[in-house]
């Protein structure tokens, strides 16, 4: 929205700052960081009010873990709320990957909510049926590989990149949107699985925006793409606001997501937030990227596959709980050890991504 005011610029002035995404992007990271800072302490409190019991809590879980009841749930709302003011006073609302991103954000968001909001309700943590979420989040990430298909550029639609080969290209014809859709729903649910622990999630969530927030510049611009030997995708630069806007959301709140949390971000924040993730990589072809940038989420959605059939099939489990950072809570590592150690990781490995712009 504020990108308008570029127009009233004769250059060389302060409106013409508008015209530039890193600026818009440092503008959108404060707005939604200075929403969290607002919003967080009162939207705590009213959701004190309406959730007598909080999040309930797994009787099968880490000891630990009974020490949490009564912390309120939905706090993803936070995050979202500060996004979407953001992205929508920031970036560009003539660019439909930033569409597409945002409503991919808020639809998966509203699934989270209502999953939440039934586990609240009946004051146990089944939600929404599995098969009800799985099935709303393939329409939703369907629509999403449709636009995306009708947006970019001929050459490269329904086109898998192949990273690190120069103009690599794997022509998925029909197959491309089907695998959209299993990229966006499957990080989505890859987030709410590791959506376990006070900060687990939130930090590489952020990790993982702020490297494709990077990629989306890069691929946005001519001379970038250019330069790196990476495939144009004009728009997408503006994706850059979005993933400020969600660092800004994330940050604020972690203020309150930190051990001990006041709140818990819920289905309502992980599901949104993962499929963000799904959708910016689809957009700006770097869906083979996001496996490695979000490598942690897929590593725990790994353990609770692997553990679910081994135990089908052999009556045994692979590991002492899944998903895996319960493993290593059942081993005895403290709580902030697995969170932080976690991070480490997911820094270690959005860096790899990173890297695999300039390793051609």
């Amino acid at each position: 929205m504020l990108y308008w005011l570029s127009e009233l610029s004769q250059g060389g002035d302060f409106f013409n700052l508008f015209r530039y995404i890193t600026f818009r992007s440092g503008g959108a990271f404060f707005t939604a960081l200075i929403f969290g800072f607002l919003f967080g302490r009162p939207l705590i409190n009213l959701l004190r009010r309406r959730q007598t019991s909080g999040q309930p809590i797994r009787t099968d879980g880490p000891q630990g873990h009974f020490a949490k009841a009564g912390t309120p749930t939905m706090g993803g709302v936070l995050i979202l709320g500060g996004l979407t003011t953001s992205t929508l006073l920031w970036a560009r609302l003539d660019n439909g990957y930033v569409w597409m991103v945002l409503l991919v954000t808020l639809g998966f968001g509203l699934v989270g909510f209502a999953d939440d909001w039934a586990k609240v309700r009946r004051n146990n943590t089944k939600g929404v049926s599995g098969r009800v979420r799985f099935g709303i989040g393939l329409l939703i990430a369907g629509a999403a590989g449709a636009a995306t298909v009708w947006m970019q550029p001929p050459a490269l639609s329904a086109q898998l990149a192949i990273p690190v080969f120069k103009a690599a290209l794997f022509n998925m014809g029909l197959f491309f949107i089907p695998f959209a859709m299993l990229v966006i729903v499957g990080s989505a649910n890859a987030v709410n699985l590791t959506d376990g622990l006070d900060g687990l999630a939130i930090m590489p969530v952020m990790i993982a925006a702020g490297t494709l927030g990077v990629i989306a510049y890069a691929v946005g611009r001519v001379d970038y793409s250019e330069y790196l030997d990476v495939h144009y995708v004009p728009g997408t630069g503006e994706l850059l606001i979005f993933a400020a806007g969600l660092i800004g959301g994330g940050l604020g709140f972690l203020w309150y997501n930190a051990p001990p949390a006041a709140v818990f971000m819920g289905d309502t924040g992980s599901l949104a937030l993962g499929g963000a993730l799904g959708a910016i990589a689809v957009a700006t072809k770097h869906e083979i990227v996001l496996a490695i940038v979000g490598g942690l989420f897929v590593v725990e959605a790994l353990s609770v596959i692997i553990q679910v059939l081994y135990f089908k099939r052999t009556g045994r489990r692979v590991f002492l709980m899944a998903p895996i950072h319960h493993h290593f809570e059942k081993k005895g590592w403290a709580e902030p050890q697995i969170v932080i150690r976690f991070w480490i990781i997911s820094l270690i490995l959005a860096l790899i991504g990173l890297a695999t712009l300039k390793v051609r």
